[in-house]
Protein backbone atom coordinates (compact mmCIF):
# COMPACT_ATOMS: atom_id res chain seq x y z
CA UNK A 1 0.00 0.00 0.00
CA UNK A 2 3.12 2.45 0.83
CA UNK A 3 4.40 1.40 -3.03
CA UNK A 4 1.69 2.48 -4.11
CA UNK A 5 1.48 5.84 -2.54
CA UNK A 6 5.12 6.73 -3.43
CA UNK A 7 4.78 5.72 -7.01
CA UNK A 8 0.95 7.36 -7.37
CA UNK A 9 2.58 11.44 -7.99
CA UNK A 10 5.25 9.68 -10.72
CA UNK A 11 2.13 8.02 -12.67
CA UNK A 12 0.71 11.54 -12.39
CA UNK A 13 3.57 13.16 -13.50
CA UNK A 14 3.36 10.45 -16.93
CA UNK A 15 -0.29 11.53 -17.40
CA UNK A 16 -0.69 13.76 -20.92
CA UNK A 17 -3.60 14.47 -22.06
CA UNK A 18 -4.68 12.68 -25.04
CA UNK A 19 -3.99 14.82 -29.01
CA UNK A 20 -6.24 13.95 -31.64
CA UNK A 21 -4.82 13.93 -35.38
CA UNK A 22 -5.27 17.57 -36.06
CA UNK A 23 -3.33 18.54 -32.65
CA UNK A 24 -6.45 19.41 -30.58
CA UNK A 25 -6.74 17.97 -27.18
CA UNK A 26 -9.52 15.57 -26.22
CA UNK A 27 -11.04 17.96 -23.64
CA UNK A 28 -10.93 20.83 -26.22
CA UNK A 29 -13.03 18.89 -28.54
CA UNK A 30 -15.23 17.91 -26.10
CA UNK A 31 -15.87 21.66 -25.31
CA UNK A 32 -15.58 22.46 -29.16
CA UNK A 33 -19.30 19.81 -29.58
CA UNK A 34 -20.88 21.31 -27.20
CA UNK A 35 -20.36 24.74 -28.88
CA UNK A 36 -23.03 25.99 -31.44
CA UNK A 37 -21.82 26.11 -35.17
CA UNK A 38 -20.40 29.21 -36.83
CA UNK A 39 -23.47 30.05 -38.75
CA UNK A 40 -25.99 29.70 -35.99
CA UNK A 41 -23.51 32.11 -34.33
CA UNK A 42 -23.82 34.22 -37.16
CA UNK A 43 -28.00 34.21 -37.16
CA UNK A 44 -27.99 34.48 -33.37
CA UNK A 45 -26.28 37.84 -33.91
CA UNK A 46 -28.21 39.12 -36.77
CA UNK A 47 -30.95 38.27 -34.65
CA UNK A 48 -29.90 40.55 -31.24
CA UNK A 49 -28.72 43.01 -33.73
CA UNK A 50 -32.19 43.10 -35.65
CA UNK A 51 -34.02 43.21 -31.74
CA UNK A 52 -31.47 46.03 -30.57
CA UNK A 53 -32.30 48.11 -34.00
CA UNK A 54 -35.94 47.27 -33.98
CA UNK A 55 -36.22 48.63 -30.15
CA UNK A 56 -34.37 52.02 -30.80
CA UNK A 57 -36.17 52.82 -33.94
CA UNK A 58 -39.61 51.80 -32.41
CA UNK A 59 -39.20 53.45 -29.60
CA UNK A 60 -37.28 56.31 -30.52
CA UNK A 61 -34.18 55.75 -29.16
CA UNK A 62 -35.62 55.68 -25.54
CA UNK A 63 -33.33 52.96 -24.37
CA UNK A 64 -30.03 54.77 -25.94
CA UNK A 65 -31.10 58.00 -23.98
CA UNK A 66 -31.65 56.29 -20.94
CA UNK A 67 -28.09 54.42 -21.41
CA UNK A 68 -26.68 57.32 -22.18
CA UNK A 69 -27.78 59.39 -18.95
CA UNK A 70 -26.99 56.74 -16.70
CA UNK A 71 -23.26 56.15 -18.59
CA UNK A 72 -23.20 60.02 -17.57
CA UNK A 73 -24.56 60.17 -14.53
CA UNK A 74 -23.00 57.28 -13.03
CA UNK A 75 -19.75 55.82 -14.72
CA UNK A 76 -18.09 59.23 -13.28
CA UNK A 77 -18.62 58.05 -9.65
CA UNK A 78 -17.53 54.55 -10.63
CA UNK A 79 -13.93 55.93 -11.22
CA UNK A 80 -13.79 58.29 -8.37
CA UNK A 81 -15.30 56.19 -5.58
CA UNK A 82 -14.50 52.27 -7.06
CA UNK A 83 -15.55 49.41 -5.03
CA UNK A 84 -13.25 47.26 -7.69
CA UNK A 85 -10.41 49.45 -8.56
CA UNK A 86 -9.32 48.77 -11.74
CA UNK A 87 -12.49 47.15 -13.12
CA UNK A 88 -12.73 49.11 -16.86
CA UNK A 89 -15.86 50.33 -18.25
CA UNK A 90 -15.40 47.90 -21.05
CA UNK A 91 -14.95 44.81 -18.81
CA UNK A 92 -15.82 41.57 -20.05
CA UNK A 93 -19.24 40.71 -21.59
CA UNK A 94 -20.20 44.26 -21.19
CA UNK A 95 -21.32 43.78 -24.99
CA UNK A 96 -24.08 41.52 -23.85
CA UNK A 97 -24.85 44.03 -21.18
CA UNK A 98 -25.24 46.98 -23.61
CA UNK A 99 -27.42 45.06 -26.27
CA UNK A 100 -30.27 43.95 -23.23
CA UNK A 101 -29.90 47.90 -21.96
CA UNK A 102 -30.89 48.39 -26.02
CA UNK A 103 -33.29 45.79 -26.42
CA UNK A 104 -35.37 46.50 -22.91
CA UNK A 105 -38.22 48.28 -24.13
CA UNK A 106 -39.56 45.68 -26.70
CA UNK A 107 -38.43 42.60 -24.55
CA UNK A 108 -40.37 44.19 -21.97
CA UNK A 109 -43.87 43.30 -24.00
CA UNK A 110 -43.09 40.04 -23.18
CA UNK A 111 -43.06 40.38 -19.79
CA UNK A 112 -46.18 42.63 -19.78
CA UNK A 113 -47.68 40.10 -21.15
CA UNK A 114 -46.74 37.27 -18.87
CA UNK A 115 -47.27 39.41 -15.84
CA UNK A 116 -50.80 40.14 -16.65
CA UNK A 117 -51.10 36.26 -17.30
CA UNK A 118 -49.72 35.21 -13.85
CA UNK A 119 -51.39 38.42 -12.44
CA UNK A 120 -54.68 36.94 -13.06
CA UNK A 121 -54.29 33.32 -12.42
CA UNK A 122 -52.84 34.60 -9.26
CA UNK A 123 -56.89 35.81 -7.99
CA UNK A 124 -54.69 38.71 -5.98
CA UNK A 125 -57.19 41.07 -7.93
CA UNK A 126 -59.70 38.83 -6.21
CA UNK A 127 -58.77 40.02 -2.89
CA UNK A 128 -58.14 43.57 -4.00
CA UNK A 129 -62.10 43.75 -5.16
CA UNK A 130 -62.72 42.46 -1.84
CA UNK A 131 -60.90 45.10 0.26
CA UNK A 132 -62.20 47.64 -2.31
CA UNK A 133 -66.33 46.44 -1.18
CA UNK A 134 -65.63 47.15 2.24
CA UNK A 135 -64.07 51.10 1.33
CA UNK A 136 -60.48 50.01 3.30
CA UNK A 137 -58.63 52.37 1.41
CA UNK A 138 -61.15 54.79 1.36
CA UNK A 139 -60.68 55.06 5.16
CA UNK A 140 -57.15 55.74 4.84
CA UNK A 141 -56.74 59.79 4.33
CA UNK A 142 -55.58 60.68 1.29
CA UNK A 143 -52.13 62.01 1.83
CA UNK A 144 -51.13 58.61 3.96
CA UNK A 145 -52.44 56.38 0.71
CA UNK A 146 -49.33 56.85 -1.21
CA UNK A 147 -47.13 55.81 2.02
CA UNK A 148 -49.05 52.61 2.78
CA UNK A 149 -49.45 51.46 -0.97
CA UNK A 150 -45.25 52.06 -1.05
CA UNK A 151 -44.91 49.36 1.96
CA UNK A 152 -47.35 47.13 0.40
CA UNK A 153 -45.38 47.22 -2.83
CA UNK A 154 -42.15 47.02 -1.04
CA UNK A 155 -43.68 43.73 1.42
CA UNK A 156 -44.73 42.47 -2.14
CA UNK A 157 -41.72 42.71 -3.84
CA UNK A 158 -39.55 40.98 -1.21
CA UNK A 159 -41.41 38.04 -1.17
CA UNK A 160 -41.64 37.85 -4.93
CA UNK A 161 -38.06 38.39 -5.18
CA UNK A 162 -37.40 35.76 -2.76
CA UNK A 163 -39.54 32.90 -4.50
CA UNK A 164 -36.94 33.53 -7.57
CA UNK A 165 -34.34 32.50 -5.83
CA UNK A 166 -35.77 30.05 -3.79
CA UNK A 167 -38.00 27.87 -6.14
CA UNK A 168 -35.85 26.29 -9.00
CA UNK A 169 -38.17 26.69 -11.45
CA UNK A 170 -38.77 30.63 -10.97
CA UNK A 171 -34.75 30.82 -10.47
CA UNK A 172 -33.66 29.86 -13.51
CA UNK A 173 -35.21 33.49 -14.88
CA UNK A 174 -33.31 35.09 -12.22
CA UNK A 175 -30.19 33.34 -12.48
CA UNK A 176 -29.81 35.33 -15.90
CA UNK A 177 -29.68 38.65 -14.01
CA UNK A 178 -27.21 36.88 -10.62
CA UNK A 179 -25.08 35.83 -14.14
CA UNK A 180 -22.92 39.38 -14.34
CA UNK A 181 -19.61 38.43 -12.73
CA UNK A 182 -18.82 42.47 -12.24
CA UNK A 183 -21.36 44.69 -10.63
CA UNK A 184 -21.24 48.30 -12.47
CA UNK A 185 -23.93 51.06 -13.98
CA UNK A 186 -24.94 48.29 -16.78
CA UNK A 187 -25.00 44.72 -15.20
CA UNK A 188 -28.17 45.17 -13.98
CA UNK A 189 -29.57 45.56 -16.98
CA UNK A 190 -29.26 42.25 -18.07
CA UNK A 191 -32.28 40.50 -17.20
CA UNK A 192 -34.69 37.98 -18.74
CA UNK A 193 -38.48 39.66 -19.48
CA UNK A 194 -40.32 37.18 -17.46
CA UNK A 195 -38.25 37.73 -14.70
CA UNK A 196 -40.18 40.98 -12.75
CA UNK A 197 -43.41 39.13 -13.68
CA UNK A 198 -44.59 38.12 -9.60
CA UNK A 199 -44.56 41.40 -9.21
CA UNK A 200 -47.66 41.88 -11.57
CA UNK A 201 -49.87 40.54 -8.82
CA UNK A 202 -49.07 43.06 -6.17
CA UNK A 203 -49.34 45.23 -8.74
CA UNK A 204 -52.77 44.24 -9.57
CA UNK A 205 -54.09 44.02 -5.62
CA UNK A 206 -53.19 47.12 -5.17
CA UNK A 207 -55.19 49.06 -8.25
CA UNK A 208 -58.42 46.53 -7.59
CA UNK A 209 -57.83 47.49 -3.77
CA UNK A 210 -58.26 51.12 -4.96
CA UNK A 211 -55.37 52.52 -4.98
CA UNK A 212 -53.77 55.00 -7.35
CA UNK A 213 -52.83 53.35 -10.33
CA UNK A 214 -50.10 55.94 -11.02
CA UNK A 215 -48.87 55.73 -7.74
CA UNK A 216 -48.43 51.99 -8.35
CA UNK A 217 -46.77 52.52 -11.61
CA UNK A 218 -44.63 55.33 -9.67
CA UNK A 219 -43.53 52.71 -7.70
CA UNK A 220 -42.58 50.06 -10.03
CA UNK A 221 -40.77 52.47 -12.03
CA UNK A 222 -39.02 53.74 -9.14
CA UNK A 223 -37.57 50.21 -8.04
CA UNK A 224 -36.18 49.62 -11.47
CA UNK A 225 -34.31 52.95 -11.59
CA UNK A 226 -33.10 52.32 -7.80
CA UNK A 227 -31.93 48.90 -8.27
CA UNK A 228 -29.68 50.10 -11.63
CA UNK A 229 -28.14 52.31 -9.22
CA UNK A 230 -27.61 50.11 -6.56
CA UNK A 231 -25.37 47.41 -8.78
CA UNK A 232 -22.42 50.66 -9.14
CA UNK A 233 -19.20 49.75 -8.90
CA UNK A 234 -18.85 52.52 -5.74
CA UNK A 235 -17.05 51.47 -2.86
CA UNK A 236 -19.74 53.55 -0.45
CA UNK A 237 -20.34 51.81 2.59
CA UNK A 238 -23.26 54.20 4.34
CA UNK A 239 -23.20 52.05 7.02
CA UNK A 240 -25.51 54.17 9.09
CA UNK A 241 -28.02 53.55 6.44
CA UNK A 242 -27.63 49.64 6.39
CA UNK A 243 -30.87 49.02 8.55
CA UNK A 244 -32.82 52.14 6.39
CA UNK A 245 -32.50 51.81 2.76
CA UNK A 246 -30.80 49.45 0.34
CA UNK A 247 -27.42 50.98 0.10
CA UNK A 248 -24.67 49.45 -2.78
CA UNK A 249 -23.20 47.48 -0.28
CA UNK A 250 -26.38 45.95 0.79
CA UNK A 251 -27.30 44.80 -3.41
CA UNK A 252 -24.03 43.91 -3.83
CA UNK A 253 -23.76 40.79 -1.11
CA UNK A 254 -26.88 40.13 -2.56
CA UNK A 255 -25.26 39.27 -5.65
CA UNK A 256 -22.73 37.64 -4.32
CA UNK A 257 -21.30 34.10 -5.23
CA UNK A 258 -20.64 33.18 -1.34
CA UNK A 259 -22.44 30.45 0.09
CA UNK A 260 -23.34 32.10 3.26
CA UNK A 261 -24.53 35.62 0.98
CA UNK A 262 -26.92 33.17 -1.17
CA UNK A 263 -30.57 33.75 -0.26
CA UNK A 264 -30.30 37.23 1.31
CA UNK A 265 -30.80 41.01 0.86
CA UNK A 266 -34.14 40.46 -1.36
CA UNK A 267 -35.92 43.76 -0.02
CA UNK A 268 -36.45 46.59 -2.68
CA UNK A 269 -36.37 49.42 -0.72
CA UNK A 270 -37.33 48.75 3.23
CA UNK A 271 -34.01 46.41 4.50
CA UNK A 272 -36.53 45.52 7.25
CA UNK A 273 -38.12 42.78 5.44
CA UNK A 274 -34.99 40.90 5.56
CA UNK A 275 -34.75 41.83 9.42
CA UNK A 276 -37.61 40.63 9.83
CA UNK A 277 -37.86 37.24 7.70
CA UNK A 278 -34.41 36.46 8.74
CA UNK A 279 -32.95 36.92 4.95
CA UNK A 280 -30.65 40.20 6.29
CA UNK A 281 -27.06 39.45 5.51
CA UNK A 282 -24.32 42.84 6.16
CA UNK A 283 -21.07 41.01 7.57
CA UNK A 284 -19.05 44.18 9.71
CA UNK A 285 -15.95 42.86 8.80
CA UNK A 286 -15.70 41.87 5.10
CA UNK A 287 -17.41 43.12 1.66
CA UNK A 288 -18.33 41.04 -1.18
CA UNK A 289 -15.33 40.17 -3.51
CA UNK A 290 -16.68 37.41 -6.44
CA UNK A 291 -19.95 37.50 -8.48
CA UNK A 292 -21.71 35.81 -10.89
CA UNK A 293 -23.52 31.98 -9.90
CA UNK A 294 -22.10 28.46 -10.55
CA UNK A 295 -24.76 27.35 -12.80
CA UNK A 296 -23.41 27.17 -16.60
CA UNK A 297 -25.49 29.38 -18.85
CA UNK A 298 -24.80 30.13 -22.31
CA UNK A 299 -23.11 33.16 -23.02
CA UNK A 300 -24.98 35.00 -25.72
CA UNK A 301 -28.28 36.92 -25.23
CA UNK A 302 -30.64 34.52 -27.33
CA UNK A 303 -29.31 31.88 -25.77
CA UNK A 304 -29.88 33.45 -22.09
CA UNK A 305 -33.42 34.53 -23.27
CA UNK A 306 -34.51 30.88 -24.03
CA UNK A 307 -32.37 28.94 -21.30
CA UNK A 308 -34.89 29.09 -18.65
CA UNK A 309 -38.08 27.81 -20.82
CA UNK A 310 -36.09 25.43 -23.40
CA UNK A 311 -37.64 21.74 -21.65
CA UNK A 312 -41.34 23.40 -22.15
CA UNK A 313 -41.48 22.28 -25.75
CA UNK A 314 -43.00 23.24 -28.83
CA UNK A 315 -45.62 26.35 -28.43
CA UNK A 316 -47.60 24.97 -31.21
CA UNK A 317 -48.09 21.99 -29.30
CA UNK A 318 -51.23 23.59 -27.74
CA UNK A 319 -53.13 22.84 -30.48
CA UNK A 320 -51.75 19.30 -31.34
CA UNK A 321 -52.45 18.34 -28.09
CA UNK A 322 -54.10 20.91 -25.86
CA UNK A 323 -55.28 18.05 -23.08
CA UNK A 324 -51.89 17.10 -22.32
CA UNK A 325 -50.36 20.72 -22.69
CA UNK A 326 -52.81 21.67 -20.08
CA UNK A 327 -51.79 19.05 -17.70
CA UNK A 328 -48.22 19.82 -18.09
CA UNK A 329 -49.13 23.69 -17.33
CA UNK A 330 -51.16 22.27 -14.31
CA UNK A 331 -48.15 20.02 -12.82
CA UNK A 332 -45.40 22.80 -13.78
CA UNK A 333 -48.19 25.56 -11.72
CA UNK A 334 -48.31 22.76 -8.76
CA UNK A 335 -44.83 22.24 -8.46
CA UNK A 336 -43.96 26.07 -8.63
CA UNK A 337 -46.62 26.51 -6.14
CA UNK A 338 -44.76 23.66 -3.77
CA UNK A 339 -41.72 25.33 -4.15
CA UNK A 340 -43.25 28.89 -2.82
CA UNK A 341 -45.32 27.58 -0.37
CA UNK A 342 -41.65 26.18 1.19
CA UNK A 343 -39.63 29.42 0.83
CA UNK A 344 -42.76 31.12 2.79
CA UNK A 345 -42.82 28.68 5.90
CA UNK A 346 -39.28 27.68 6.21
CA UNK A 347 -37.35 28.51 8.84
CA UNK A 348 -36.11 31.91 10.06
CA UNK A 349 -32.16 30.73 9.39
CA UNK A 350 -29.68 31.15 7.22
CA UNK A 351 -30.58 28.97 3.68
CA UNK A 352 -29.43 27.89 0.75
CA UNK A 353 -31.59 25.64 -1.31
CA UNK A 354 -30.42 22.29 -2.46
CA UNK A 355 -30.74 22.52 -6.60
CA UNK A 356 -27.92 25.51 -5.68
CA UNK A 357 -25.46 23.05 -4.79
Amino acid sequence: MDSDKTNLPTLLENVHPVILKDGQSYSDYLDSQDSPAWYWVLIGRIVVLSIVGFSLWYYQFESLIVVTVLFILVVPMEKLFPRHKGQKVRRPKWKLDVAYALSQPFLNIFGIIFAVIISFFSFTWVLGLIVSYFGIVEMIPGYIQPIVAFILFDFFGYWAHRWYHEVPELWKFHAIHHSPEHMDWISGFRIHPMDFALVGPGFFFLVFAGFSAETSGILALLQIVTGLFLHANVGWKLRPLHRLIPTPEFHHWHHANEKEAHCSNYSGFLPLWDIIFGTYYMPPDKRPEKYGIDEKIPEGMLGQLKYPIQGWGNPLRFIIHPFRTIGSWLRFSKQVLKGVWYSTTRKREPYRPLFRD
